[in-house]
C-alpha cells in the first residue's frame, strides 16, 4: 500500500514527542531535533543530553547520533560518562560521538578505553583516538593490530589507511612491516585488508592475495575492500588478473556481470583491455543518464583519452550527466591523476 513519507516534526512536536511514554518515538524525536539546531541549538543540546539518560537504550544511542551530528561540544562530559553505560551499543556510540566531535579534551579518556576490557569500546576507541590525537595515532594502532579481537585488528589497518596515504603521508616503515605480517592473519578480512595497505603504499607482497580475491578463492566481510582489490589490480596492471576481471564485467551467457562489474570494467581499461574501453564509450552514448554517468566516471578514473571529446561536450548539460561527475571525469583526463573517493559505486550490474 502506498503512504506518503512522514513530516519532519517542527521544533515544538519534537520537544514534546522526547517526552513520550513510547521509546520510539522518543528515539525519533530526538533524530527530529538535529534538524532545528541551527535556530534553537540550546534546547535541542539540552534534550539530547536529557536523552542520554533515559531509561531505554535505544533513545540513548539516538541522543549520542544526535549530538555528533550536531558537533555537540558543549554537552562532552555527558558523552564521557555514555562511555560508561550498561549498553553495549550506546557505549559504542557514545566513542563514535566523541570521535566525530574531535574534541581533545576527550584524548585521556580515549587514550583509557584503548585498553578496555570490553572489545566494542577498544574498537571504537582506536576509531576516535586517531581522530582527537592524531599526533599521537600510531601508538592507537600499533597497539591494536596486536590485538586478540580480528575486527580490532581489522580497523587498525583501516586507520593506517586514514592517517596516512588517507592524508597524502607515506606509510611509515613499521606499518607497512606489520601490515606484511598481517598476510599471515588467521582472519582472512583482515589479511585483504594489509594486502590492500600494502598495494596502495606500492608494495607487491599483497597482490597474490588481492588475485584470490577477484577470482573468488578468498572472501572478505568488507565489500569496500573487495572493491578495491578489484580496482587495484587494474591500477597496478596485473596481467594475471586479467580473466578473472573479464568474469566480472562482462555478462556471462547473457545471466548478467558478477560483484563490482564496474570496477572490473575500470580495471580492464586501464589495462588497455579492448573491449572494457569500447564499452565505456558505448555506455557515454546510452540512452540512460544514469549509465552516462557511470562511464563519464569510469572514463575519468580508467584514463580513457579517447573518451575526453565525448565527456567534455557533457560539461555544463546536467541532462546529459552529472555535472560534478563530469568535472572529476575531465580534470582526471587532464591530470592522469585518480581522485580517491570521487564515486562510490555499489558492486552489482552495469
Amino acid at each position: 500500500m502506498f503512504r506518503l513519507p512522514s513530516l519532519r516534526r517542527t521544533l515544538e512536536a519534537a520537544l514534546r514527542d522526547a517526552g513520550s511514554k513510547s521509546e520510539s518515538i522518543r528515539a525519533s524525536a530526538l533524530t527530529d531535533l538535529v534538524h532545528h539546531a541551527e535556530t534553537s541549538r540550546a534546547e535541542v543540546l539540552a534534550a539530547l543530553e536529557r536523552g542520554l539518560r533515559d531509561t531505554a537504550a535505544a533513545v540513548r544511542s539516538a541522543a549520542a547520533v544526535g549530538i555528533a551530528d550536531v558537533q555537540g561540544k558543549e554537552v562532552l562530559s555527558s558523552l564521557l560518562v555514555a562511555v560508561e553505560d550498561d549498553d553495549g551499543y550506546v557505549r559504542q556510540m557514545a566513542l563514535a560521538a566523541i570521535g566525530e566531535l574531535g574534541d581533545r579534551r576527550a584524548g585521556e579518556r580515549l587514550r583509557r578505553a584503548l585498553s578496555d576490557p570490553r572489545p566494542e569500546v577498544r574498537f571504537q576507541a582506536v576509531i576516535a583516538f586517531t581522530r582527537v590525537v592524531p599526533e599521537d595515532a600510531m601508538h592507537a594502532i600499533d597497539l591494536a593490530l596486536e590485538d586478540d579481537d580480528a575486527s580490532i585488528r581489522y580497523i587498525a589497518v583501516r586507520c593506517g589507511e586514514e592517517q596516512t596515504l588517507g592524508q597524502d603521508l607515506p606509510v611509515p616503515a613499521a606499518l607497512l612491516a606489520s601490515a606484511s605480517d598481517l598476510l599471515e592473519d588467521p582472519d582472512t578480512t583482515v589479511r585483504v585488508a594489509a594486502a590492500v595497505l600494502l598495494a596502495r603504499s606500492g608494495e607487491s607482497n599483497g597482490v597474490p592475495l588481492l588475485v584470490d580475491v577477484v577470482r573468488g578463492r578468498v572472501t572478505t566481510r568488507e565489500h569496500e575492500d573487495e572493491a578495491a582489490a578489484v580496482e587495484l589490480l587494474g591500477e597496478l596492471r596485473v596481467t594475471e588478473a586479467v580473466p578473472h576481471l573479464e568474469r566480472r564485467a562482462f555478462s556471462l551467457l547473457g545471466f548478467g556481470e558478477g560483484r563490482f562489474a564496474w570496477q572490473a570494467l575500470v580495471s580492464l581499461a586501464r589495462m588497455g583491455h579492448q573491449r572494457a574501453r569500447l564499452r565505456i564509450l558505448r555506455d557515454l552514448r546510452s540512452w540512460s543518464r544514469d549509465r552516462r554517468t557511470l562511464a563519464v566516471a569510469a572514463a575519468g578514473r580508467a584514463q580513457l583519452a579517447e573518451a575526453r571529446p565525448i565527456v567534455e561536450a557533457m560539461k555544463g548539460d546536467e541532462g546529459r550527466a552529472d555535472a560534478g561527475t563530469v568535472a572529476i571525469a575531465l580534470d582526471q583526463l587532464t591530470s592522469g591523476v585518480v581522485a580517491a573517493g570521487s564515486l562510490a559505486i555499489d558492486g552489482g550490474a552495469l
